[in-house]
C-alpha cells in the first residue's frame, strides 16, 4: 500500500519508483526527510506559500537529524577504538574465558586482532572474542 506522500515523491521524480520510502525497521532517514522537504517546496501553491516559520522548523529538524546521525557514528567509532585499546592491553596477561563449548579455560594472550565489531585475542591457538573474557590476571609471578 502506498501513501499519498510516496505517490507525490514518485510522480515528482524526487524519489525513484524502485526505491523504498522507508529504511529497514520503518524509520525515515535523513535522505528521506530531504526528499520530502524538496517535494513540499516543489509542489506548494505559489499563490498560498507555506508558512516560513514551519519551513524553518523543518530545516531545523533536518539539521538536528543530521547532527544526531553524525554523533551516533562518532560514538560507534569511539566504542570500537576503546575495545581495540582494551584488547591490545591484554597482550601478555593471563585471561580466563568461556570457549564455544561452554568450558572455562585459561591462558596467556599473545596477540589481539581487530576485525569486525568485536576484537579477538589469541590465547594459545584459539581466537577468543573479547566479550568472552571473564577474568584478567598479571602473568608475572610475584
Amino acid at each position: 500500500m502506498t501513501s499519498p506522500i510516496s505517490d507525490v515523491l514518485k510522480n515528482s521524480g524526487a524519489m525513484p519508483v524502485s526505491t523504498p520510502a522507508r529504511k529497514t525497521g520503518g524509520e525515515l532517514g535523513k535522505d528521506d526527510f530531504m526528499k520530502l522537504l524538496v517535494a513540499q517546496l516543489r509542489f506548494q501553491d505559489p499563490s498560498s506559500p507555506s508558512d516560513p516559520s514551519a519551513f524553518m522548523a523543518q530545516t531545523a529538524q533536518f539539521t538536528m537529524l543530521e547532527k544526531l546521525t553524525n554523533l551516533a557514528d562518532a560514538q560507534q567509532q569511539l566504542v570500537a577504538a576503546q575495545l581495540q585499546f582494551g584488547a591490545s592491553n591484554l597482550i601478555g596477561k593471563t585471561v580466563s574465558y568461556v570457549d564455544a563449548d561452554g568450558a572455562e579455560k585459561t591462558g596467556v594472550v599473545s596477540a589481539a586482532t581487530f576485525t569486525g565489531s568485536n576484537p579477538t585475542v589469541k590465547v594459545g591457538n584459539t581466537d577468543v572474542p573479547l566479550s568472552s573474557v571473564k577474568e584478567v590476571r598479571s602473568s608475572t609471578a610475584g
